[in-house]
């Protein structure tokens, strides 16, 4: 046998299909959860269960995404220019949400008296041009035309906001939108947060904005938006107690439909611990109660239009059993995913009966989209170019590593060392179900000197773990001292690393290469097609963020899987004595063996190949290769410590 026949050998070939063992392992574990949920949400019958679960609902929200970051006064808004409109006018404003932290936003102010008005937070889906998104204006035009202040902001990475606007470039170094949203996400995990911290807390500031103004009735405050403004919608419905009624549209599902849709999720979408508390969208949308509240969906959106029905109908016995008939409503259009003309309709019409107590009859003719150069709040376009000391995710984040590391430096060596390690076995072994490792050998053969047995053990219920073991054909496999390697890829890359393996077999040494959950001959069936397991929105990412919902992480996952291997060849080899390798060298993946020589004192040696990694390495970095990476963070590290703590 050669070395590229290695690298294809798989036991799906053999006698068991492991390729969707990843998958259906998260999915089943996300069903007992969602199973929970819907029993807890079905037996509220009194007022006071409604009260306790949306303060449960609140209280686990936010503290899965890492808490919110301290707010002051209202923030004071520059207005720098204004554009007249048929019975408005737009104000265009920047103010800060936090120090430094710039949001731009077209306020639209109804022409007329100024006493206080009714108003509707507008807050931005995926769009890039974020605010001056033509199919946002029109929303925001219907609104203010039927008498509504509205505020429309951009969120983070759109419009006005690129937090990777190279001024010297004019132009962004990290994709906009959804790209620089994960692009940060991933940076905000180890530090403990999620990004939708920011997201929520820039909208609550610009609610704050609102509840400031002479003009606008602080008691009567909707709020909607499509798409990734659906989210943000259901941040603030949570959070925030202020919303008078609100309109999400084109997100509200639930879980277990998009679960099994394929799809992954822009990273403010990820909350974690959520379903694993047993909450869901219908949460979202029961935090509300009694409150009207109008979920805005199209038949045709890559989010399921069966699991918004089913949300929608689940929650309706709550608003009864605190006296409201007919709500949640649901407004359908027979569209694709947008912010559609009958659904912006829909949402005027409902926010007239909500907070004016007046039917309105919108005209979606009278609305025209203005140019994004016309609606731009800074002279530049951007607010890096205008403000030079913008902060933007990443500076938060870089702030919050170094207040931690000085955090940490205060703590004694040894007593840092220590509570990091009982903090990653709590982690790795909090989810996991033992079982019988039942291994076997499912392919023995030659490669050169070297003996070669294809191997696998269940490392849980429905998981398998799968290595390929190498020694001197010469030398018993029985009581060699052995080493167990972890590198990206696995026993599909086997060539970059045969001389290493070549010389621990000649110096008398078995050697495991390691195929962790999702990598090499385990390594799943892609979703998306075209797509690569491995990249942006693939089934890595996916399955990584389904994960993280449910309070648990890939790297958790596959840190057992080393563990599980160890006790494998310490079974059934007898070896004098085991030991590690990470190649840090391959890539990040290494950080899996490192972990796993921390949570266990069986562990002899480990050999570590291109020095030791750190998470501070890529978190404190403006620029990183997010490939993958989905796959090694272990979210809320960094407060406990580092990797090179553990070396």
């Amino acid at each position: 046998m050669n070395i590229e026949q290695l690298e294809r050998l798989s036991p799906g070939d053999w006698f068991h299909d492991v390729r969707d063992q990843l998958k259906w392992h998260v999915y089943r574990r996300s069903e007992e959860r969602f199973a929970a949920g819907d029993a807890a949400r079905a037996a509220l019958s009194t007022a006071t269960e409604i009260r306790e679960r949306q303060k449960a609902i609140r209280e686990r929200f936010v503290q899965g995404i890492g808490g919110l970051p301290a707010s002051a006064a209202p923030p004071a808004a520059r207005i720098t220019g204004t554009l007249a409109g048929s019975g408005y006018r737009v104000e265009k404003l920047i103010y800060e949400s936090r120090p430094r932290v710039y949001v731009t936003a077209s306020l639209y102010v109804p022409d007329g008296p100024e006493g206080p008005r009714p108003a509707v937070l507008f807050l931005c889906g995926h769009a890039a041009p974020g605010k001056a998104y033509p199919e946002y204006q029109r929303v925001c035009q219907l609104l203010v035309q039927a008498g509504f202040v509205v505020l429309a902001q951009d969120p983070i990475g759109q419009g006005e906001r690129l937090s990777y606007w190279e001024p010297a470039l004019g132009a962004p170094t990290v994709g906009v939108c959804t790209l620089e949203h994960d692009h940060a996400g991933a940076q905000c995990a180890p530090l403990g947060w999620a990004l939708a911290r920011f997201f929520l807390h820039d909208a609550m500031r610009s609610l704050d904005y609102l509840c400031s103004r002479p003009d606008v009735d602080e008691t009567r405050i909707g709020l909607t938006g499509n798409s990734g403004g659906g989210t943000q919608s259901c941040l603030l419905m949570m959070a925030d107690s202020r919303i008078a009624a609100a309109a999400p549209g084109t997100f509200i599902m639930n879980r277990q439909t998009y679960m099994y849709s394929g799809g992954a999720q822009d990273a403010e979408q990820i909350w974690p611990g959520f379903t694993e508390a047993g909450f869901d969208h219908a949460d979202v949308l029961i935090s509300m109660a009694p409150k009207p509240v109008c979920v805005l969906a199209v038949t045709d959106d890559f989010f399921p239009i069966e699991g918004t029905r089913a949300t929608v109908a689940a929650c309706r016995h709550v608003w009864r059993t605190l006296g409201v008939a007919d709500m949640p409503a649901l407004v359908e259009d027979q569209a694709g995913h947008a912010y559609t003309e009958r659904l912006a309709c829909a949402s005027v019409r409902f926010f007239g009966r909500a907070l004016r107590e007046t039917d309105i009859e919108p005209d979606y003719s009278r609305t025209a989209a203005r140019s994004e150069r016309d609606l731009n709040c800074t002279v530049s376009g951007q607010v890096r170019t205008d403000f030079p000391d913008a902060r933007f995710v990443f500076e938060e984040c870089a702030t919050r590593l170094e207040d931690l590391k000085s955090r940490r430096e205060t703590t004694p060596e040894p007593d840092r060392q220590a509570a990091l390690r009982r903090w990653v076995r709590e982690r790795v072994y909090r989810h996991r179900t033992p079982c019988d490792l039942n291994l076997r050998t499912y392919f023995s053969d030659r490669l050169a000197e070297m003996a070669v047995d294809a191997r696998v053990w269940w490392s849980q219920p429905g998981l398998m773990g799968h290595a390929l073991t190498f020694r001197d054909a010469k030398r018993d496999l029985r009581g060699l001292p052995a080493t167990v390697a972890v590198w990206d890829g696995g026993t599909d890359s086997l060539q970059p690393h045969l001389g290493w393996i070549r010389g621990a077999c000649a110096a008398g040494r078995a050697v495991h290469v390691l195929d962790a959950s999702g990598v090499g001959a385990l390594k799943p069936h892609s979703l998306l097609s075209g797509c690569s397991p491995l990249e942006f929105y693939g089934v890595i990412h996916k399955l990584a963020d389904d994960l993280t919902w449910l309070d648990d992480s890939l790297a958790a996952l596959r840190v057992y899987d080393v563990l599980r291997a160890i006790d494998a060849v310490l079974a059934y080899d007898c070896p004098s004595e085991i030991g590690l390798f990470a190649d840090a060298s391959s890539g990040r993946e290494c950080i899996y063996a490192i972990l796993a020589a921390a949570s266990d004192d069986r562990v002899s040696a480990l050999d570590i190949s291109g020095g030791i990694p750190r998470f501070a390495d890529w978190v404190g970095r403006r620029h990183y290769d997010s490939r993958n990476v989905k796959a090694v963070i272990l979210p809320g590290i960094l407060e406990i410590g580092d990797l090179d703590d553990l070396a």
